[in-house]
């Protein structure tokens, strides 16, 4: 395995990603899997059931995601393929559905199919522990991607996005839209399966709480906040306990659930002009479904993260406030990048790091971006994120 080097700046990551040549030896790919438990047939193996394990010999990146339930973990499915493809790795993905025991599962299928580097988004970012662990002791190099693993030692780096300024941006963003004082405030947050979720919230709280003490805004959801709504620096037991409160588990059902529950608890004068910290896009949706479907709700601002396209239209017809661009093209670059390095041992380029509770894990830090009507164009259509001909309304 390569060396880990400090680096300060992310203009080094996007030099290595630039960089990135086809790997030489390879030879064909193992498709993207579409179920958990089954392999897609490239058009090399059609004609032979994927049952000679000669086949499954040489994969070099095994790769691990959440669900395919959300379009999220879908298109970053389609950038490794297409970057994977362009690249001339051989590959596998594999989806855990939610289920950490079908993530352990999936890590095993990838480590007898004789993988050296695995890269994981797990379901749950403290369980995920063991599965990682038997990765590590089975000789491959694990890279965490997007969300932060916790607990374990085995984990060798990580590459995502500055999560707490994720929060930073939705939090600012209630706050810059906010009018005078007493503007009722609701929130939402991810799973509490999810270190993210805290990270996020942590970086929300961190704008909003100054706020919210000086009477800018009033927390209308959730007791477990008002009782520390003069403590800026929370402790974890005291994030878990708001975060029990007003979780969505990144579920559109739940959110939609929990909305409904607390505008149906909630007063006429807890309403009016509202301000929703939600932590994703889907569960922003969600949200912002119910808030515009009650009638003493005269006007809702409301976050989101991920730029999925369905959001990117509520941004563009006014029905979510704003999202958090996260552009997976980066993400998916700087892993496959990572993986390059470990493979050809290499020095492997990193910029910060992050305490696991376990160890320091070397990690590539990228930046996010805070898309709204203004800034869409911009961020979104001239960069090629989407085509501006997919959506409609645009001016």
């Amino acid at each position: 395995m390569g060396k880990s080097k400090m680096r300060k700046s992310i203009a080094g990551v996007l030099v290595a990603m630039m960089m990135m040549v086809p790997f030489a030896g390879c030879a064909k790919n193992a498709e993207n899997v579409p179920e958990n438990t089954t392999t897609k047939e490239t058009s090399e193996q059609k004609e032979t059931p994927n049952t000679d394990t000669s086949k499954e010999e040489g994969i070099q990146v095994g790769i691990v995601l959440p669900t395919k339930d959300e379009p999220r973990w879908i298109q970053d499915q389609t950038r490794f393929s297409s970057i994977l493809d362009e690249a001339g790795f051989t590959y596998q993905i594999l989806f855990s559905q939610g289920s950490s025991a079908t993530e352990k599962s999936n890590v095993e299928t990838l480590i007898s199919k004789g993988i050296k580097v695995l890269i994981i988004c797990p379901q749950d970012t403290s369980a995920v522990g063991a599965a990682v662990q038997l990765a590590k002791d089975s000789g491959v190099t694990v890279i965490g991607y997007d969300r932060l693993i916790t607990g374990t030692d085995a984990l060798d780096y990580n590459v995502g996005f500055n999560s707490e300024s994720v929060g930073v941006a939705q939090g600012q963003y209630l706050i810059d839209n906010a009018v005078g004082t007493g503007n009722p405030l609701y929130l939402y947050a991810g799973a509490l399966s999810d270190e993210n979720a805290f990270v996020f919230f942590k970086g929300a709280w961190s704008v909003l709480q100054p706020k919210i003490a000086d009477g800018t805004f009033v927390i209308k959801n959730s007791n477990e906040a008002i009782k520390v709504q003069d403590t800026l620096d929370l402790t974890r037991e005291q994030m878990a306990a708001i975060l029990g409160q007003v979780t969505t588990d990144w579920d559109f059902n739940v959110a939609k659930s929990k909305a409904e529950a607390h505008l149906t608890s909630a007063a006429a004068k807890d309403k009016g002009n509202v301000s929703i910290l939600a932590p994703n896009d889907g569960t922003a949706r969600s949200i912002a479904d119910v808030f515009a479907s009650d009638k003493d709700v005269t006007n809702y601002v409301i976050t989101g993260q991920d730029a999925e396209k369905a959001s990117i239209q509520y941004v563009i017809d006014g029905k979510q406030s704003m999202t958090v661009l996260k552009d997976t093209r980066t993400l998916t670059d700087a892993a496959v990048a990572m993986s390059k390095q470990i493979l050809n041992n290499e020095e492997v380029v990193v910029n910060s790091e992050y305490d696991n509770g376990a160890k320091k894990v070397p990690m590539n830090q990228l930046p996010v971006l805070t898309v709204t009507k203004d800034t869409v164009k911009e961020y979104i259509f001239d960069s090629g994120y989407y085509e501006a001909s997919e959506f409609t309304g645009l001016k």
